[in-house]
């Protein structure tokens, strides 16, 4: 090769010794490493940044809803899951994925259950009956605690206005009857609610809001709700605020609206029913606990009690029945003088919508003042 072919602008180039090209290969390869490292571990970053943006913001549904509720989630950016028929042991495997969880009352959140949610923000309740809740651990661990009796409170208490006009009327045995070609208008002479007296105990969302379907009814209405503030019936003039003693005295009908607590547990029990009017009507669409079934289920067929409504029960789950609870409610369904439902007051296609959209509404504004807290701390 001619000398001048070696020369590169001029300048005599030097042939590269075999030493000085392994040197310039070997740094080439590290800085090409190097490189690559970097693209990967930038990625690897990226991909464990991206996952755990996604983990915090997933919403477990652990129970049927109506679609608008996870819509409007998904709107907020959650990502939820809709297993509706998962089970409170999967839910408790499953919960440390989440931020959010929907329940309706399967999934009992307790200490452990909070504890194990190391993510978890918010817990909405579709409905009421937060027992299911230990809401004082939820604030200490700063989960909020959301529920949505507004959604169903009416529906619940048009159900139970038609179920003391079917037991009133005997309407559900007349049913039976002309379905067997049996024509007994005698035997189904029926009672009318104008002038009885009927007591609600509690007077929240549910008892309230039966006081106003109460309303053209022509009776007495009484009420007692020992948390609340003289005054809180004023706006329904019908209605008038008294003590239990008072219900118990004058009442020809007891309606239960209460949560369950330690102190409403078996309210309605022996004692309670021997202090009442004899033959008086008994109303639960509360919750089951609040009576204790065998002591009612004996004041019924001894005449203490004249009648029964009841939607809620102390155990909904009949293939896990005891062989004293099958005597017991079995002795039950035998009563003609009863009308029985599967906890359905509240459960309406109305309310499904109302209590998802009521629901969302509460969830919406808890994220939105978390938003203004963290933004306030930033300032």
């Amino acid at each position: 090769m001619c000398e001048s072919a070696l020369q590169i602008s001029g300048n005599p180039a030097r042939r590269p010794t075999s030493a000085g090209f392994f040197h310039e290969f070997k740094v080439g390869i590290r800085r090409l490493s190097h490189t690559i490292h970097t693209i990967w571990h930038f990625h690897i970053k990226k991909e464990a940044y991206i996952r755990q943006i996604i983990r915090m913001k997933k919403v477990l549904i652990t129970d049927d809803c109506h679609p608008l509720l996870t819509e409007g989630l998904e709107q907020w950016g959650y990502h939820c899951d809709f297993l509706p028929d998962i089970t409170p042991e999967d839910t408790f495997n499953r919960i440390p994925e989440y931020e959010g969880l929907i329940i309706n009352s399967k999934i009992l959140v307790n200490r452990a259950f909070l504890d194990h949610a190391t993510r978890l923000r918010f817990v909405g309740r579709l409905g009421s009956g937060m027992e299911i809740v230990d809401r004082a651990y939820a604030a200490e661990r700063g989960v909020a605690v959301l529920s949505s009796p507004e959604g169903n409170r009416n529906a619940v208490a048009e159900q139970a206005l038609g179920m003391l006009l079917a037991l009133m009327n005997n309407l559900l045995r007349a049913d039976r009857e002309v379905r067997g070609n049996v024509w007994r208008r005698e035997a189904n002479r029926g009672y009318e609610l104008r002038g009885k007296t009927i007591g609600l105990i509690g007077f929240g969302h549910t008892g309230s809001q039966f006081a106003r379907k109460l309303a053209g009814m022509e009776m007495t209405v009484l009420a007692f709700d020992k948390y609340k503030q003289a005054g809180y019936a004023a706006e329904m003039p019908w209605v008038t605020e008294t003590d239990l003693e008072a219900i118990q005295r004058q009442a020809d009908i007891i309606s239960l609206h209460l949560p369950l607590t330690a102190e409403t547990r078996h309210l309605a029990d022996a004692a309670f029913i021997g202090k009442c009017r004899k033959g008086f009507i008994l109303m639960n669409t509360a919750r089951g606990a609040c009576i204790h079934t065998a002591d009612v289920v004996e004041a019924l067929e001894a005449g203490q009690i004249g009648g029964a409504c009841l939607d809620v029960f102390e155990n909904e789950k009949p293939q896990t029945f005891s062989e004293a609870e099958q005597a017991l409610y079995g002795r039950l369904h035998q009563l003609e003088q009863v009308v029985l439902t599967p906890h359905i007051a509240g459960w309406t296609h109305e309310s499904k919508n109302l209590l998802a959209s009521v629901l969302l509404e509460k969830i919406v504004r808890s994220l939105q003042a978390e938003v203004r807290s963290e933004t306030d701390i930033d300032e």
